[in-house]
């Protein structure tokens, strides 16, 4: 199980260019955790220091907006989030939900750090990953915002409501 683990992190954004040694370091510390159809990875302003790597499964992240939810955008396996938390230290954005049953791998700042000791280079190049793809993240959610207040019908949201 290793083996997928592994190859799952080098195919996604923030772990490309990552080592093989580097990631099986990474991987002796991180958990993987199972959470149920409408189980809860995390609530929209708890403190969060982790993200997540969706192994298995579905999930909703969910907007909160004068006392309704709004799904955002749906996850799927190989997808991470929660992402933010780790490099802003501010509480979660939204609330992440399984839609199916998930497993996911918890990685959290001090396991990135426990990398930052162990090879500094590589820590490094995870950083600046984490950065690109947030960056990235943001440059959409700033077109689909553009599109949506120009009335567009490429605006894309998913305008769900789950009450």
């Amino acid at each position: 199980m290793e083996e997928a683990r592994i190859t799952l992190l080098q195919n996604m954004p923030i772990f490309g260019g990552i080592r093989r040694d580097t990631l099986e370091f990474l991987l002796a510390s991180c958990p993987v955790i199972e959470v149920p159809l409408n189980g809860q990875f995390f609530s929209e302003g708890e403190h969060g220091d982790q993200l997540f790597v969706l192994e298995t499964g579905e999930a909703s992240v969910l907007k909160s907006w004068l006392g309704k939810s709004y799904r955002i955008q749906t996850l799927h396996a190989g997808d991470c989030f929660g992402e933010m938390a780790v490099i802003d230290h501010c509480q979660r954005s939204a609330t992440v939900c399984a839609l199916t049953d998930c497993t996911a791998l918890r990685i959290s700042t001090a396991d990135l750090y426990r990398v930052y000791g162990h090879d500094l280079k590589q820590f490094a190049l995870i950083q600046m990953n984490l950065g690109r793809e947030v960056s990235r993240r943001l440059r959409q959610s700033n077109d689909r915002l553009f599109k949506a207040t120009m009335g567009t019908p490429e605006a894309n949201i998913e305008h769900v409501f789950l009450a």
